[in-house]
Protein backbone atom coordinates (compact mmCIF):
# COMPACT_ATOMS: atom_id res chain seq x y z
CA UNK A 1 0.00 0.00 0.00
CA UNK A 2 2.83 2.58 1.07
CA UNK A 3 4.52 1.93 -2.24
CA UNK A 4 1.75 2.29 -4.35
CA UNK A 5 1.19 5.33 -2.38
CA UNK A 6 4.33 6.78 -3.56
CA UNK A 7 3.87 5.47 -7.13
CA UNK A 8 6.00 2.62 -7.28
CA UNK A 9 5.22 -0.62 -9.57
CA UNK A 10 3.83 -3.16 -7.28
CA UNK A 11 3.75 -6.52 -8.55
CA UNK A 12 1.96 -8.16 -5.19
CA UNK A 13 1.50 -12.15 -4.85
CA UNK A 14 -0.60 -13.89 -2.50
CA UNK A 15 -3.21 -17.34 -2.22
CA UNK A 16 -5.06 -15.32 0.52
CA UNK A 17 -4.63 -18.36 3.02
CA UNK A 18 -4.45 -16.25 6.02
CA UNK A 19 -5.22 -13.05 3.96
CA UNK A 20 -8.60 -11.12 2.58
CA UNK A 21 -8.33 -9.64 -0.79
CA UNK A 22 -10.30 -7.02 1.15
CA UNK A 23 -7.75 -5.96 2.69
CA UNK A 24 -6.46 -4.58 -0.49
CA UNK A 25 -9.42 -3.74 -2.52
CA UNK A 26 -8.93 -0.21 -2.65
CA UNK A 27 -5.52 -1.18 -4.89
CA UNK A 28 -6.76 -3.14 -7.22
CA UNK A 29 -7.57 -0.04 -9.73
CA UNK A 30 -4.28 1.50 -8.97
CA UNK A 31 -1.76 1.59 -12.47
CA UNK A 32 0.57 1.06 -9.60
CA UNK A 33 -0.75 -2.25 -8.60
CA UNK A 34 -0.84 -5.52 -10.42
CA UNK A 35 -2.29 -8.32 -8.10
CA UNK A 36 -1.25 -12.37 -9.20
CA UNK A 37 -3.02 -14.88 -7.44
CA UNK A 38 -0.92 -17.56 -6.84
CA UNK A 39 1.26 -19.81 -4.59
CA UNK A 40 4.83 -19.62 -3.82
CA UNK A 41 4.78 -23.25 -3.81
CA UNK A 42 4.94 -23.00 -7.61
CA UNK A 43 7.94 -22.22 -9.02
CA UNK A 44 6.23 -20.47 -12.74
CA UNK A 45 4.07 -18.26 -10.51
CA UNK A 46 7.28 -17.19 -8.59
CA UNK A 47 9.41 -16.50 -11.82
CA UNK A 48 5.97 -14.71 -12.88
CA UNK A 49 5.76 -12.34 -10.21
CA UNK A 50 9.57 -11.32 -9.93
CA UNK A 51 9.54 -11.04 -14.08
CA UNK A 52 10.71 -7.06 -14.32
CA UNK A 53 11.18 -6.61 -11.21
CA UNK A 54 14.22 -4.74 -9.59
CA UNK A 55 13.51 -5.94 -6.02
CA UNK A 56 11.38 -8.17 -4.40
CA UNK A 57 10.22 -8.30 -0.73
CA UNK A 58 9.33 -11.08 0.43
CA UNK A 59 6.62 -11.55 3.36
CA UNK A 60 4.46 -14.77 2.02
CA UNK A 61 4.93 -17.35 4.99
CA UNK A 62 2.27 -19.59 6.86
CA UNK A 63 2.87 -18.07 10.22
CA UNK A 64 1.62 -19.32 13.98
CA UNK A 65 4.24 -22.03 15.95
CA UNK A 66 0.95 -23.69 16.94
CA UNK A 67 0.39 -24.37 13.63
CA UNK A 68 3.69 -25.37 12.45
CA UNK A 69 3.75 -28.34 15.71
CA UNK A 70 0.08 -29.40 13.82
CA UNK A 71 1.21 -29.46 10.34
CA UNK A 72 4.97 -29.04 10.26
CA UNK A 73 4.84 -30.73 6.62
CA UNK A 74 2.58 -28.27 5.45
CA UNK A 75 5.08 -25.07 7.32
CA UNK A 76 8.00 -26.43 5.43
CA UNK A 77 6.67 -27.06 2.16
CA UNK A 78 5.53 -23.24 2.27
CA UNK A 79 8.61 -21.57 4.08
CA UNK A 80 11.25 -23.36 2.61
CA UNK A 81 10.26 -25.00 -0.49
CA UNK A 82 8.32 -21.80 -1.47
CA UNK A 83 11.31 -19.42 0.32
CA UNK A 84 13.41 -21.21 -2.06
CA UNK A 85 11.31 -21.14 -5.35
CA UNK A 86 11.27 -17.15 -4.50
CA UNK A 87 15.29 -17.32 -4.08
CA UNK A 88 15.43 -19.08 -7.63
CA UNK A 89 13.12 -16.44 -9.25
CA UNK A 90 15.16 -13.91 -7.60
CA UNK A 91 18.51 -15.22 -9.19
CA UNK A 92 16.94 -16.14 -12.76
CA UNK A 93 15.36 -12.66 -12.89
CA UNK A 94 18.35 -10.88 -11.34
CA UNK A 95 16.80 -9.03 -8.86
CA UNK A 96 18.75 -6.06 -7.35
CA UNK A 97 17.98 -7.40 -3.82
CA UNK A 98 15.98 -9.77 -2.20
CA UNK A 99 14.17 -8.58 1.48
CA UNK A 100 12.69 -11.39 3.41
CA UNK A 101 10.66 -11.87 6.70
CA UNK A 102 12.50 -13.67 9.44
CA UNK A 103 11.09 -14.15 12.73
CA UNK A 104 12.25 -13.43 16.50
CA UNK A 105 11.50 -17.26 16.72
CA UNK A 106 14.84 -18.10 15.81
CA UNK A 107 16.35 -17.17 19.12
CA UNK A 108 14.72 -19.73 20.20
CA UNK A 109 15.65 -21.18 24.04
CA UNK A 110 18.24 -17.99 24.35
CA UNK A 111 17.55 -16.53 27.41
CA UNK A 112 19.92 -13.56 26.77
CA UNK A 113 18.65 -10.05 26.41
CA UNK A 114 18.29 -8.05 24.74
CA UNK A 115 18.18 -10.09 22.01
CA UNK A 116 21.38 -9.75 19.85
CA UNK A 117 21.14 -10.84 15.71
CA UNK A 118 24.98 -13.32 16.29
CA UNK A 119 23.67 -14.87 18.86
CA UNK A 120 21.01 -17.27 18.78
CA UNK A 121 19.65 -20.24 21.04
CA UNK A 122 17.86 -23.81 19.78
CA UNK A 123 15.16 -23.46 17.56
CA UNK A 124 11.69 -24.57 19.67
CA UNK A 125 9.43 -25.09 17.13
CA UNK A 126 8.92 -26.63 12.85
CA UNK A 127 7.92 -22.89 12.30
CA UNK A 128 11.51 -21.54 13.71
CA UNK A 129 13.26 -23.75 12.35
CA UNK A 130 11.93 -22.65 8.68
CA UNK A 131 12.56 -19.06 9.20
CA UNK A 132 16.03 -20.03 10.25
CA UNK A 133 16.21 -22.50 7.40
CA UNK A 134 15.40 -19.10 5.11
CA UNK A 135 18.28 -17.09 6.99
CA UNK A 136 20.90 -19.83 5.70
CA UNK A 137 19.17 -20.27 2.47
CA UNK A 138 20.07 -16.57 1.63
CA UNK A 139 23.45 -16.82 3.17
CA UNK A 140 24.24 -19.28 0.83
CA UNK A 141 22.76 -17.78 -1.84
CA UNK A 142 24.60 -14.77 -1.58
CA UNK A 143 27.87 -16.30 -1.55
CA UNK A 144 27.30 -18.50 -4.17
CA UNK A 145 24.88 -16.96 -7.09
CA UNK A 146 26.29 -13.16 -5.24
CA UNK A 147 22.37 -11.93 -5.06
CA UNK A 148 22.05 -9.46 -2.42
CA UNK A 149 19.79 -10.29 0.48
CA UNK A 150 18.77 -8.75 4.01
CA UNK A 151 16.69 -10.70 6.37
CA UNK A 152 14.51 -8.87 8.99
CA UNK A 153 13.47 -10.42 12.38
CA UNK A 154 10.09 -9.39 13.00
CA UNK A 155 9.24 -9.50 16.75
CA UNK A 156 4.86 -9.96 17.58
CA UNK A 157 3.90 -7.57 14.46
CA UNK A 158 0.56 -6.04 14.93
CA UNK A 159 -1.95 -3.07 13.46
CA UNK A 160 -4.70 -2.67 11.14
CA UNK A 161 -6.44 -5.36 9.24
CA UNK A 162 -4.94 -8.36 11.16
CA UNK A 163 -7.48 -10.99 11.53
CA UNK A 164 -8.20 -11.65 14.99
CA UNK A 165 -10.40 -14.57 14.85
CA UNK A 166 -9.28 -18.53 13.93
CA UNK A 167 -7.31 -20.39 16.01
CA UNK A 168 -4.03 -19.10 15.55
CA UNK A 169 -4.89 -15.18 15.91
CA UNK A 170 -2.09 -13.12 17.21
CA UNK A 171 -2.92 -12.10 20.78
CA UNK A 172 -3.68 -8.73 20.43
CA UNK A 173 -6.33 -8.36 17.37
CA UNK A 174 -7.65 -11.19 19.66
CA UNK A 175 -8.18 -9.52 22.97
CA UNK A 176 -8.93 -6.51 21.36
CA UNK A 177 -12.08 -8.16 19.50
CA UNK A 178 -12.99 -9.87 22.86
CA UNK A 179 -13.38 -6.72 24.79
CA UNK A 180 -15.02 -5.76 21.93
CA UNK A 181 -17.44 -8.69 22.31
CA UNK A 182 -17.75 -7.42 26.35
CA UNK A 183 -16.18 -11.08 26.56
CA UNK A 184 -12.94 -11.46 28.80
CA UNK A 185 -9.29 -13.01 27.36
CA UNK A 186 -7.98 -16.20 28.59
CA UNK A 187 -4.61 -15.65 29.48
CA UNK A 188 -2.38 -18.78 30.13
CA UNK A 189 -0.27 -18.89 33.69
CA UNK A 190 0.30 -15.55 35.44
CA UNK A 191 0.67 -13.40 32.36
CA UNK A 192 4.13 -12.16 33.61
CA UNK A 193 5.82 -13.58 30.58
CA UNK A 194 6.51 -10.50 27.87
CA UNK A 195 6.78 -9.99 24.34
CA UNK A 196 8.57 -7.10 22.24
CA UNK A 197 5.27 -5.94 20.69
CA UNK A 198 5.78 -4.18 16.83
CA UNK A 199 3.78 -1.90 14.91
CA UNK A 200 3.32 -2.40 11.10
CA UNK A 201 4.42 1.02 10.63
CA UNK A 202 7.90 -0.05 12.03
CA UNK A 203 8.13 -2.77 9.83
CA UNK A 204 7.30 -0.90 6.80
CA UNK A 205 9.82 2.01 7.49
CA UNK A 206 12.45 -0.99 7.98
CA UNK A 207 11.31 -2.85 4.39
CA UNK A 208 12.28 0.28 2.70
CA UNK A 209 15.06 1.13 4.79
CA UNK A 210 16.94 -2.32 3.65
CA UNK A 211 15.70 -1.48 -0.35
CA UNK A 212 17.00 2.16 -0.60
CA UNK A 213 20.06 1.70 2.01
CA UNK A 214 23.22 1.56 -1.04
CA UNK A 215 25.79 0.70 2.01
CA UNK A 216 27.58 -2.28 0.76
CA UNK A 217 28.42 -3.19 4.27
CA UNK A 218 24.32 -3.74 5.43
CA UNK A 219 23.73 -6.59 2.97
CA UNK A 220 23.71 -10.29 3.26
CA UNK A 221 23.08 -9.93 6.82
CA UNK A 222 19.78 -10.13 9.31
CA UNK A 223 18.38 -7.81 11.91
CA UNK A 224 15.93 -6.78 14.42
CA UNK A 225 13.19 -5.36 13.62
CA UNK A 226 11.49 -4.90 17.15
CA UNK A 227 10.96 -1.74 19.23
CA UNK A 228 13.85 -2.79 21.97
CA UNK A 229 11.24 -3.04 24.98
CA UNK A 230 9.05 -5.62 27.40
CA UNK A 231 5.53 -5.26 28.01
CA UNK A 232 3.60 -8.39 29.78
CA UNK A 233 0.81 -9.90 28.92
CA UNK A 234 -1.15 -8.44 31.51
CA UNK A 235 0.43 -4.94 31.09
CA UNK A 236 -0.60 -5.45 27.90
CA UNK A 237 -3.85 -6.56 28.43
CA UNK A 238 -4.53 -3.64 31.21
CA UNK A 239 -3.95 -1.30 28.04
CA UNK A 240 -6.39 -2.80 25.69
CA UNK A 241 -8.78 -2.63 28.55
CA UNK A 242 -8.58 0.66 29.21
CA UNK A 243 -8.58 2.11 25.48
CA UNK A 244 -11.54 0.08 25.21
Amino acid sequence: EYLVKIECYVNCLDNFSTGKKENISHLLGSNYFNLIEGDIRNLDTCLEASNGCDYVLHQAALGSVPRSIKDPITTNDVNVNGFLNMLISSKNNKIKKFIYASSSSVYGDSIKLPKVEEEIGNQLSPYAISKYINELYAKNFSEIFKINTIGLRYFNVFGPRQDPSGPYAAVIPKFINKFINLESPVINGKGDFSRDFTYISNVVNMNLLALINQNDEIKNDVYNVACGDRITILEMTQIIKNYM
